[in-house]
């Protein structure tokens, strides 16, 4: 049981259980010792059981009998068979405690599980603490400030909340694309002007939305492109590289041609649509610049003429306003009453040429707006007499040259008969070559359709190959990624680990262990096979007894008969016979109460191994000071 002990202590402490190193069997478990251990494994075993219970035992005796019971239920709950109660903590023997202990430490949760799923390094045992502490903030609710109590303001923290607000922040390792290699100009760029990440925001505050978001987009757009690579990348049978450019072109060829169609309607849109072409040179002078407006208006289009005919003026008329306007200038000697009075006149007068021309560039827009209308019919009508007249013109080309025939009516007929019998002849010998032709091409038709069929078929089988082994290269790397990082974990553990242990003198004593083991399954069986044939020996003896002392009966009875003497030896014989089975007997019984005795010294030994004079001498303490709380209360209550 050492090496037991030995084993249930170290898992103890790695679950966190502070058992100190004089400590080195579970005969020298206290009570306290016994609550905290249980306490810590059932913790690890289902945190959501084990985070009502105390790792202490409170010094009220009734408190500590409740806090018993409790461990005994969360022990049942957990599945343990074995008999338990409040007694198991408080008066406590080493076998229960051994085999609720080893129970408890079979239930946690195994280190290589763990280790999987924790990331590798030194920072391990941080990582492990931060998560810890996340976990038991989110298990808490939410609550504003002004309503949270003091137990709540100790684990939330107490500072304002800020809004969830992201803004674009430039990555180095973002800006550069896969297979692309950065030039010299973007390096010095982000080494020697490029902002850390915590001062691209304009607030502090949006840092970790920012990151966050950031983090969001690149996902999902690996995501997206790996669910697009497999969908229809690995179909195109093209690598990443030429995949993507593949599509970058497919996409500038579609501006290309959405600009083009823009850029260069057709006529009839040209004339029908003269608002549309106005849009269009709008867009093209924001793609092309202001340098080129002129350019475009120049073109003869309606805006120009509405423009020329409002905004242009002859020269005599400027001269005139020039004048008008160098006459109206205030002179020395006017008083500036009559300047502004002027100005207010003036004023008027151009606010009411204003309308007038408002009112005319509306006039002269709807006019063009139903001159365009007028237009379009006029080109649909127009359009429609000329298939009208193309048709009529092929009608009478045929008619012309019907009338052309009638003259030598009959000589035509011939020629034209003659025509038509040559032509079907050369129908059949063209039909007749072309069944010639025709089945070697069918055939070869056939054979290449089901070789095309045949290279889908193998296609799609290398195909779903490919996928299979992307599977299988992604599940390996993760495979290989966790096992780097138990690899890695397990190193930092092994540098953690003292350094004056050997794992050779561990090695000794499990193949000790072992070798003992087995020593002792072997003169088990030994024992076992001795007592079997010893059994038989015995069985064979009594039989043999038996069926001699019968014989010898028949045979002395016989003879009894007729003599006296014989008669008196056959009462000694059965007197013996007797004797012997008497004899028998308490041998017997004297090998069963020997191993009466035998199994009552064990149970002694067990009882003195329970502590059963410690605990009863325990009990009546307990119940002595359960008295006195009993007596301290009802003396409260009477004073009350």
């Amino acid at each position: 049981m050492e090496e037991v002990d030995k084993i249930l202590i170290h898992s103890l402490r790695q679950a966190g259980t502070e058992v100190s190193e004089d400590i080195q069997s579970v005969k020298q478990f206290t009570s306290e010792l016994i609550v905290e251990a249980v306490v810590r494994c059932v913790r690890i075993i289902n945190p959501a059981l084990g985070s009502g219970l105390s790792p202490s035992l409170p010094p009220g005796m009734s408190a500590r009998f409740r806090v018993g019971m409790s461990l005994a239920q969360a022990c049942q709950d957990l599945g343990y068979k074995g008999e338990i109660g409040y007694q198991t903590f408080l008066y406590s023997n080493e076998p229960e405690i051994r085999s609720l202990l080893m129970f408890l430490v079979e239930k946690l949760p195994r280190e290589s599980a763990e280790a999987s799923d924790q990331p590798a390094g030194k920072s391990v045992v941080l990582q492990r603490a931060i998560a810890v502490k996340i976990k038991a903030q989110l298990a808490l609710p939410w609550l504003p400030s002004n309503c949270r109590l003091p137990l709540l303001c100790k684990t939330q923290s107490p500072g304002p909340s800020h809004s969830f607000r992201s803004q674009p922040l430039s990555l180095p390792y973002s800006i550069k694309g896969p297979g692309k290699k950065q030039l010299k100009e973007v390096k010095d760029y982000q080494r020697d002007i490029l902002l850390p990440v915590t001062a691209q925001p304009s607030h502090h505050a949006s840092v970790a939305a920012s990151l966050l978001e950031q983090h969001m987009a690149e996902l999902s757009a690996a995501q997206e492109w790996e669910s697009e690579w497999n969908s229809q990348g690995l179909l195109s049978r093209l690598t990443p590289e030429e995949y993507r450019s593949r599509k970058l072109s497919r996409l500038h060829k579609r501006i290309e041609e959405q600009l083009r169609s823009a850029a260069q309607p057709s006529s009839e849109s040209a004339v029908g649509a003269a608002r549309s072409g106005s849009d269009l040179s709008e867009l093209l002078q924001s793609f092309k610049g202001s340098a080129l407006s002129d350019d475009i208006l120049t073109k003869g289009t309606h805006f120009t003429h509405t423009q020329k005919f409002t905004f242009t003026q002859d020269p005599e008329k400027m001269v005139q306003q020039m004048a008008a306007v160098a006459s109206s200038m205030p002179s020395g000697g006017q008083s500036e009453g009559d300047v502004q009075a002027r100005q207010q006149e003036e004023l008027a007068s151009l606010q009411q040429q204003l309308q007038q021309l408002s009112l005319h560039i509306d006039e002269l827009t709807g006019d063009m707006k139903e001159m365009n209308v007028t237009v379009a019919q006029v080109w649909d009508e127009l359009k429609q007499r000329e298939q009208g007249n193309d048709s009529k013109e092929e009608s009478m080309r045929v008619k012309k040259q019907t009338i052309d025939l009638l003259p030598d009516a009959e000589n035509n007929l011939v020629k034209l008969q003659a025509v038509v019998e040559a032509s079907a002849k050369r129908v059949v010998n063209l039909a007749s070559q072309w069944e010639k032709h025709r089945a070697p091409l069918i055939d070869e038709h056939r054979r290449l359709k089901e070789l095309c069929s045949n290279q889908d078929m193998e296609s799609s089988r290398k195909l779903s190959e490919i996928k299979e082994l992307h599977d299988k290269i992604r599940q390996s790397a993760e495979e290989a990624k966790k096992k780097e990082g138990l690899y890695k974990q397990l190193i930092t553990e092994l540098e953690n680990l003292p350094k004056d242990v050997s794992r050779s003198a561990y090695t000794l004593r499990i193949l000790e262990i072992v070798g003992n083991i087995k020593k002792q399954k072997e003169e088990i069986t030994k024992i076992l096979s001795d007592t079997k044939e010893l059994q038989k020996e015995i069985n064979n003896l009594t039989g043999k007894l038996d069926r001699t002392f019968a014989v010898t009966d028949e045979l002395v009875f016989k003879d009894a008969k007729k003599d006296e003497s014989v008669r008196k030896s056959y009462k000694y014989l059965a007197a013996l016979h007797e004797n012997c089975s008497q004899l028998i007997q308490t041998i017997e019984d004297t090998g069963t109460i020997l191993r009466e005795i035998r199994d009552l010294e064990e149970q002694i030994e067990t009882e003195n191994g329970n502590k059963t004079v410690a605990n009863l001498e325990r009990i009546l303490e307990d119940y002595k000071a359960i008295r006195q709380e009993n007596s301290a209360l009802a003396a409260k209550v009477r004073e009350g």
